[in-house]
């Protein structure tokens, strides 16, 4: 009795286990750096995770957001790829981790990321 007792706490424990590290709702998402390198290439609506990095100077609406691979390059020298993000809400702040859902959009020979909603899932202390 007690063995089948420790055997179904056992699963129970690794359940949770998995579920905790699984953190479900990511695996759908694309980082920067995998959308970045060529963003005409989706089409439709995805979504992106990336950390708040810069702010457009000329519209409120415009900001860039960085790979979260990104954090571990400390150096000065850093060349990080930056996806801009329009987003007519509430501007996130400086180091917000988002998952923003939105899609790619030619914009001045490049392209623009237009978002339709955007969830902040954690501030990572940045300097700037």
């Amino acid at each position: 009795m007690k063995k089948y007792l420790l055997v179904g706490l056992g699963l129970a424990a690794g359940l949770v286990i998995a579920l905790l590290i699984s953190r479900p709702g990511t695996a759908d998402a694309l980082h920067v750096n995998a959308v970045g390198s060529d963003p005409g290439a989706y089409t439709g609506t995805i979504t992106v995770v990336g950390i708040t990095a810069a702010f457009a100077q000329n519209d409120p609406t415009v900001f860039g957001i960085m790979d979260v691979k990104e954090l571990q390059c400390t150096t000065p020298g850093c060349n990080k790829l930056l996806v801009p993000v329009r987003y007519q809400g509430a501007r996130p702040a400086l180091g917000d981790e988002l998952r923003v859902i939105g899609t790619f959009v030619p914009s001045g020979g490049g392209h623009l990321f237009v978002a339709e909603k955007i969830t902040v899932v954690k501030n990572h202390k940045l300097e700037g």
